[in-house]
């Protein structure tokens, strides 16, 4: 296994540049998500820790070992593609075993323990001796990621697996790569617009925007405290509310709440300053409570598990609410919106500043 070490880095594509001056340190032995939209750079970045892009400056390590200068080949990493290269005219189990047979080193006992294990894992025992054209995309996936974490690389690269594949073999895919990863402890760099994979099988997040890593967080940090407007955008669905805020004698005050609210390490009280709420902390109520507003009903929305996201127009701000099951109320309606202060964030000009303390006196 190996750390990655991202030093100083850009890359640039004649007068567009991908990646910008970005540092990080992905921690060997773990999974490492590259979260974001299209564009912003997860790819590029990858194919420079592989080497198959060369950085227009800055510096890539494995450890402490510095990569501008080995080709693909001499950087012991493994990699899996939206589509994978598969061999047709082998079974599963020959194609797992082609990296392990360059490996003179491996004893024949030692490259069978490695392609049962892998099976075992991804759970194919039963299809080791079916050739790829047998298989639906899932499984071809699935092969493309015994054959990478067999040879037991320092570092594997998976590139959006699950794009290319149907929703249900996609579910168990995703389960598959989470059991090789508690299984196997390899460095994983696992690049996805999906944040539910992100959410799902990363121990840290690297959220991405315009070339840059934003936040760079455990997935129930990320979620729970994002340290920008665009992160609490991006992550849920829906993101996060922003209502407007402002100060007055010392308070802070937003359409949210009915009472004033008393924000921590507040500082300079210029910019575009917004609360930030998940919408499953926006609760409706029939009957008014400490702090509550009245909000009328746009629309209302049923999602998965039975749950609604409620469109609701408080004095002219959209808010999200999320609840479980159908809301008392019908569109039209006016309903009690409440929000905790505990569950709100405060942001001055996109970046988050601080935490709600509660209600002033």
């Amino acid at each position: 296994m190996a750390r990655i070490v991202i030093q100083n880095l850009t890359k640039k594509f004649g007068a567009f540049t991908a990646i910008r001056d970005m540092d990080a340190v992905f921690a060997d032995g773990q999974v490492t998500c590259l979260l974001g939209p299209s564009g912003c750079g997860k790819t590029t970045l990858m194919r420079m820790i592989v080497g198959l892009e060369k950085p227009t400056s800055g510096r890539i390590l494995f450890d402490d070992r510095d990569m501008g200068s080995l080709p693909p080949r001499k950087r012991n990493v493994g990699m899996v593609f939206q589509y994978p290269v598969m061999y047709q005219t082998l079974s599963v189990e020959e194609n797992i075993s082609l990296p392990l047979e360059q490996d003179k080193t491996l004893s024949s006992s030692e490259r069978a323990r490695r392609i049962d294990e892998v099976l075992d894992i991804l759970d194919m025992r039963d299809k080791r001796k079916l050739f790829i054209g047998d298989l639906d995309a899932g499984s071809r996936q699935k092969v493309a990621v015994g054959r990478a974490v067999a040879r037991r690389s320092d570092i594997v690269l998976f590139d959006e697996p699950t794009t290319n594949v149907e929703v249900h073999a996609k579910l168990l895919l995703i389960r598959a790569f989470k059991l090789v990863t508690q299984r196997l402890r390899q460095t994983i760099v696992y690049v996805t617009h999906d944040q539910t994979e992100a959410m799902t099988l990363a121990d840290r997040v690297a959220l991405m925007r315009d070339g840059r890593i934003i936040q760079y967080d455990a997935p129930a940090a990320l979620y729970d405290t994002p340290a920008t407007e665009f992160a609490g955008w991006f992550l849920g669905n829906p993101g996060m509310n922003f209502p407007p805020a402002r100060v007055r004698g010392g308070q802070l005050e937003t359409p949210l709440s009915a009472l004033p609210l008393v924000v921590t390490d507040l500082g300079d009280a210029g910019g575009d300053l917004r609360i930030g709420v998940r919408p499953e902390h926006v609760t409706l109520t029939g009957a008014p409570k400490n702090g509550s507003v009245p909000a009328v009903i746009r629309d209302m929305n049923v999602t998965i598990a039975g749950r609604f996201v409620v469109t609701l127009d408080v004095e002219g701000v959209t808010i999200k609410a999320k609840t479980d099951g159908r809301p008392a109320f019908g569109r039209g309606a006016t309903a009690h919106l409440h929000v905790d202060p505990v569950h709100m964030s405060l942001y001055r000009d996109g970046v988050r500043i601080g935490s709600l303390a509660g209600y002033a006196e």
